[in-house]
């Protein structure tokens, strides 16, 4: 094989794609190719290991006695643990015939040390391994922002008005349709462009008459952009003529909006500030939903900036709460406002939920609000629909205001927990761990406050009550098999050799996670927190707190990043991962995500005495 295609196969594997030309020229010249029987020993236990090995055909287990620990196959490497301390804890062996290549433990060790990326990344934790794996996909990923074009940022609406129209009835139109600039048109079809400072520095400082022609203040000059160009390219336009707007045209020469400078530049910032004071100003509906439609292409440009998922799901959840409040402000009765809690509970109400999946809510009344049930139920039906229209699909399971059952009274709630608490059915504890996870999004949120401190005073009467509670995680398997591969439900012939990682990840971390802060009477709702202030009560030790955390960042990234690749595919939001769409790294990640899950699963069964229940 020549060094070339050596180079290539190298340039597959991470973190051996982080060496300069250089260092993988040595690399490769250095390479021996090695066949290996099956059941053949290549590196024995209590020995001093003499290779770094990559596999290009075979699979190797690492054995400790009977006991298989790991397993290797194609671009996968093995051990280079053992080369560093000159030391093989476990022996390798291989379980089919093998090809390797072989490099000498001298010149791994050389190379490791010239080169400080592979030399980090070797010496780091998993919890690090798994907190610095977003740079080697993101830097691809930046490519997006450098191909966005004009039409992706937010163009405002052109509104085009006679050259003679009085300045009054300009500064009217400006106000009306909500936008910062005005065009004019003259008998000869020249376009000229007002601006609301125009107002501010000709009209009122010069004392002017309102009814005065608008065109007397307008600029001219004009400089158009096609609504497919490169936002790079708009921006470099702007900075060349001093610009601070441009005129966009469509294929066919016509004018359908202005971009400005804030414009461009909240683009590249993803817009979320301006997108907030949007949801603040709206006062209508129509202007709300038309705000909502920018969430998607924040969440895209974060991602692909290689923001961490963590900012990203806060980011998102502050701007859903602050839609959500709003809507409900708009909507309810005055009756209601003050008198109750709307909630939202599951994903949202944890801060963990990133695209709009279906609607988990619901509203607690204070007893002394002066609406009857009838009025009451009305509105919830109407939020429901509405919350619909926005895009937030209707939960399945019925999860929702419109359903009498999540919409009542302080006291009925309080009577409805007590009875969740002592049930003994999978609904009742789904219930009470869909609510321990709400949060006030709009109304008095002491309502809420107050019947989740019944819920821990109720919780302590029950010695069984945190058992059952904790006893679902048994009802889902981490998909690695005994010899760390991959384990498939080809039973659902849809997602054939693909992983389902809420089920088999996120959901068991998420209610392990819940289930010991509430036993706990912790007030916090999202995973991340929860994890840290169970660590500061010693529940859960600093190395496994960061392991945990980092497990559960890389679960929501790799679940995020399929999700947006359906949706620019034109197909269906899901919670399933092939693992073959992931590169090397990513795969190794994975599998060390869920060795994490499982150990606290471990964790919990033993805690709990989970095999008893």
């Amino acid at each position: 094989m020549s060094i070339q295609e050596q180079i290539n196969f190298l340039k597959t594997i991470y973190p051996f794609d982080q060496l300069n030309k250089t260092q993988m020229e040595e690399f490769s010249q250095n390479l021996d190719i090695m066949y290996f029987k099956k059941n053949q020993i290549i590196q024995e236990k209590d020995k001093n290991p003499e290779n770094l090995y990559l596999i290009m055909k075979g699979i190797v287990q690492e054995k400790n006695s009977e006991e298989v620990l790991s397993i290797y196959s194609i671009n996968e490497f093995f051990d280079p643990i053992s080369l560093i301390e000159n030391y093989s804890k476990n022996t390798f062996i291989t379980a089919e015939e093998t090809i390797c290549y072989a490099l000498p433990r001298k010149i791994f060790l050389k190379i490791l040390h010239e080169n400080h990326k592979m030399e980090s990344y070797f010496f780091q934790s998993i919890s690090e391994k798994l907190n610095n794996n977003t740079l080697h996909e993101k830097n691809k990923e930046l490519a997006n922002m450098m191909i966005a074009k004009v039409k992706d940022a937010n163009v405002h609406k052109a509104i085009i008005v006679p050259f003679k129209t009085t300045i009054y009835e300009a500064a009217k139109t400006i106000k009306e349709h909500r936008v910062p600039t005005l065009l004019l048109k003259d008998e000869k079809d020249e376009i000229y462009i007002v601006t609301d400072s125009d107002f501010r520095q000709k009209v009122i400082l010069n004392r002017m008459d309102f009814d005065d022609c608008v065109g007397k203040i307008s600029s001219t000059g004009l400089i158009y952009i096609n609504e497919n160009d490169f936002l790079f390219d708009a921006q470099l336009i702007m900075s060349k003529h001093g610009l601070k707007r441009l005129v966009v045209k469509n294929n066919n020469n016509e004018i359908v909006g202005i971009i400005d400078q804030i414009s461009l530049s909240s683009f590249f910032a993803t817009h979320t500030f301006s997108v907030s004071n949007e949801i603040d100003k709206a006062q209508t509906l129509e202007e709300l939903k038309n705000t909502s439609k920018s969430f998607l292409k924040i969440i895209k440009s974060l991602n692909a900036k290689g923001v961490k998922i963590a900012f990203i799901t806060k980011l998102v959840n502050q701007l859903n709460k602050k839609l959500i409040d709003k809507i409900f402000e708009l909507l309810a009765p005055k009756e209601l406002l003050g008198k109750s809690a709307l909630i939202v509970m599951g994903s949202e109400g944890r801060a963990e939920q990133i695209l709009k999946t279906d609607q988990d809510n619901a509203l607690i009344i204070s007893d002394d609000c002066s609406l009857n049930d009838e009025q009451i139920h009305d509105f919830a039906r109407k939020f429901t629909e509405i919350l619909v229209e926005f895009g937030f699909p209707r939960c399945e399971g019925n999860i929702m205001v419109s359903n009498p059952y999540w919409c009542r009274r302080f006291s009925d709630f309080k009577e409805l927990i007590y009875s969740w608490v002592m049930g003994k059915t999978g609904d009742d504890f789904m219930n009470l761990a869909i609510f321990y996870d709400a949060i006030c999004a709009s109304g008095d949120r002491t309502l809420l406050t107050s019947l989740k401190e019944y819920l821990f005073k109720v919780g302590s009467n029950s010695q069984s009550f945190y058992m059952n509670f904790a006893k679902i995680i048994t009802s889902f398997d981490v998909p690695l098999g005994f010899f760390d591969g991959f384990v498939f439900n080809n039973e659902n012939k849809k997602h054939k050799n693909e992983i389902d990682i809420k089920r088999g990840g996120i959901f068991i971390l998420v209610q392990s996670i819940r289930t010991l802060s509430l036993e706990n009477k912790l007030f916090r709702t999202n995973t991340i927190k929860r994890i840290k202030e169970l660590n500061k009560l010693n529940i859960i030790d600093d190395e496994f707190s960061k392991e945990l955390e980092e497990a559960f960042n890389f679960l929501a990234s790799v679940k995020l990043k399929s999700n947006l690749q359906n949706l620019d595919a034109g197909k269906e939001i899901n919670n399933y991962v092939n693992p073959e769409d992931l590169n090397t790294m990513e795969k190794d990640l994975l599998k060390d995500s869920f060795k994490i899950v499982n150990k606290l699963k471990k964790k919990l069964e033993y805690h709990y005495k989970l095999s008893y229940v």
